[in-house]
């Protein structure tokens, strides 16, 4: 099982737990399509584990996330509780049984191993369990057991409980660490910051090119590649990231099921600017 090293004291070991495809997510399903879900969840597992410094063991039931996972080159636990995310990362590990291990969750699109490093650094400053929370303060996305059991409780409002549990937060800025991906503004906020390039493919195939046609009070008239005109909001290219939108700008605009335009991003997954 591999371990993620980044200094000469004992190494880290990294867990995440997926689960099946069709359950995650759910929070998009009005904004994408099942298939999107999943090819969504697939990239934004392979750019978090390549930003994991080495690759850790990911536990799922899972057999397309199993087959991602393992072309990663991670390691892959079978859950057998099927009991939910936290039985999950206990099980993990309980199997890997070596301190520190780390669960980290595994839609961190925007992840630099960079961040991952300097948090590990500061759980160490602190000789504790400690626990990075998500951009809104309320959810956890990284939890470090050091030489004490992990106690995941992962969940609503896991920020509070890990803290209550006797956790310590990391208050680093770690932009990437802390942008996990539920709701459609998560998305937009993950590529703001840039997204890894497994998420970038799956997202620049979604959406509809258009060429901004005009701009003014506050609504943004677009002329789609396919044909059609529509409007936007001024709140989907904030959402997005822009700054500023001028007539003739190439943009791709997003749709709900209703097509009311939700978010417009860059022609590509680079941040606009």
């Amino acid at each position: 099982m591999t371990r993620v090293s980044t200094s000469a004291v004992a190494p880290v070991h990294v867990v995440l737990a997926v689960k099946d495809l069709l359950q995650a997510k759910t929070r998009l399903a009005s904004t994408v399509t099942t298939e999107q879900r999943a090819a969504l969840v697939l990239a934004m597992l392979t750019d978090t584990l390549n930003a994991a410094l080495r690759c850790p063991d990911v536990v799922t039931r899972d057999r397309e996330v199993a087959a991602a996972a393992q072309h990663c080159g991670a390691s892959v636990l079978a859950d057998p509780e099927h009991e939910g995310l936290n039985n999950a990362l206990e099980h993990a590990a309980n199997v890997v049984q070596v301190r520190p291990v780390l669960a980290l969750q595994p839609d961190l699109p925007a992840l630099r191993a960079g961040e991952l490093s300097a948090a590990i650094a500061a759980a160490r400053s602190h000789g504790r369990r400690c626990f990075t929370a998500d951009r809104d303060g309320s959810g956890t996305t990284m939890l470090i057991g050091l030489d004490d059991a992990l106690q995941p409780l992962f969940g609503v409002d896991s920020a509070a409980q890990h803290r209550a549990s006797g956790a310590q937060p990391l208050m680093g800025a770690w932009p990437g660490l802390r942008c996990d991906v539920d709701t459609i503004a998560d998305l937009a906020a993950a590529l703001r910051l840039g997204v890894g390039p497994a998420t970038g493919a799956v997202l620049d195939g979604w959406g509809t090119p258009a060429t901004v046609a005009e701009h003014a009070d506050g609504v943004i008239a677009l002329r789609a590649d396919d044909g059609r005109t529509l409007r936007s909001t001024e709140a989907a290219a904030q959402l997005g990231g822009w700054r500023q939108l001028r007539p003739g700008q190439r943009v791709r605009f997003h749709q709900d099921r209703n097509d009311t335009v939700l978010l417009l991003t860059a022609p590509s997954s680079t941040p606009p600017g």
